[in-house]
């Protein structure tokens, strides 16, 4: 629990940025979430991570954190120093963050009473970045370590799903050294994916999200490419058969007696777009229908469905569940995300909206399930 004094109000350190290709929208997310956080409840520390790593003090400016004019923001343009950095505790029952600029004293910012770390894949999102609060004892928002890395690793997250009954679509998993050593042996074994449930495919980084790195393959002669370009991203590649259908997206979130699933929305066709993509998502705001047209007993269904998947990643805080609804009517997942989007026209909050939860209440709540939670083994 939170050590802060009754006196005063919980500081909570928003850390947000990092070091992978989704930084942009790490920032993006933070500004949203930012103008929402209640400063009449909280104190707030926002921390910037660059994409080299260093972690920088930043002003409290959620409006130079959008997308304008197509242009992506980042931590270096809002850090406050190029050379300064802030340090968390790093033992238990200390809660102090200090900030370090080279040839200066040390300056205590004081004690955070709770982590709200909005950074989207590796790096923070992965579990690494909960690793680090646990071992200093800070209470956080989101998955545990365990969940987190589940989250991320889309071959583990399916293996995971399936041995919890849940449907999964087919794939196969190639490893850098499967490429490096046996780029033949690879080869064969997506080309026998296709051969069994047809083309196209879909080649993505195993440990990306946002859309990032995916190439949508119509034939051989364009694999190579795609493996090269989700390589970027992540030497781990997943690459998945084409499940015709419709995308049902759902979000969980952690009430007081457990998680609940909120309506859930639909991602309909987009037509400037070859699929749902990065593009899609953040820059021409494709808007998805929320609730989606879906029969009351597909919502349980697919609501139950996101709240297994949420149990069966051991996830806390809240989780976005990725569905198909296939063609037989039956839903296949796709996969989680432990740390969805909250920019303006993500579809975690717009969902929650819809099921009676506020923007601000949303956040409220996350920060609250964060300070009622121990840190440690649970």
């Amino acid at each position: 629990m939170s050590s802060q004094s009754p006196s005063r109000k919980p500081r909570v350190a928003v850390v947000f940025g990092g070091r992978s290709s989704e930084h942009a929208i790490s920032v993006v997310t933070a500004g949203a979430v930012l103008a929402a956080i209640d400063r009449e409840k909280y104190e707030v520390l926002p921390i910037g991570i660059t994409t080299d790593g260093r972690w920088a003090l930043t002003a409290d400016e959620p409006e130079r954190m959008a997308i304008e004019n197509r242009r992506l923001p980042s931590v270096s343009e809002l850090a406050d120093t190029t050379t300064g950095g802030v340090l968390l505790p790093l033992e238990p029952g200390n809660r102090e963050v200090t900030y370090h600029e080279p040839g200066s004293v040390p300056k205590a910012l004081g004690e955070v009473d709770v982590v709200f770390p909005v950074l989207h894949g590796p790096y923070g999102e992965d579990g690494t970045l909960q690793g680090l609060l646990e071992m200093s004892g800070v209470p956080y928002v989101g998955a545990g370590v365990l969940a987190s890395a589940v989250g991320m690793d889309k071959e583990y997250m399916k293996r995971v799903f399936a041995t919890f009954g849940l449907p999964v679509g087919p794939y196969v998993t190639i490893r850098p050294r499967d490429w490096k050593a046996d780029p033949g042996g690879a080869r064969k074994r997506i080309l026998d994916l296709a051969g069994e449930h047809g083309w196209p495919l879909f080649v993505k980084p195993a440990r990306a999200g946002s859309s990032m790195g995916i190439t949508k393959v119509h034939d051989i002669g364009g694999l190579d490419d795609a493996i090269t370009e989700a390589q970027r991203h992540d030497p781990k590649v997943v690459v998945e058969s084409l499940l015709s259908g419709r995308e049902i997206e759902c979000g969980v979130l952690e009430f007081e007696d457990g998680p609940r699933a909120s309506v859930p929305a639909e991602i309909p066709p987009v037509s400037a777009h070859d699929f749902y993509d990065f593009e899609a998502k953040y820059i021409d705001s494709a808007s998805g229908i929320v609730p989606a047209p879906l029969t009351p007993e597909e919502t349980a269904r697919v609501q139950e469905l996101a709240v297994c998947a949420f149990e069966a990643a051991s996830c806390e805080g809240l989780v976005r569940a990725d569905f198909f609804r296939t063609e037989d009517g039956e839903f296949v997942i796709n996969e989680i995300n432990t740390m969805p989007g909250f920019t303006p026209i993500s579809m975690y909050p717009r969902m929650w909206q819809k099921s009676g939860v506020s923007y601000a209440e949303l956040v409220d709540r996350l920060i609250q399930a964060a300070l009622r939670r121990e840190t440690g083994l649970r």
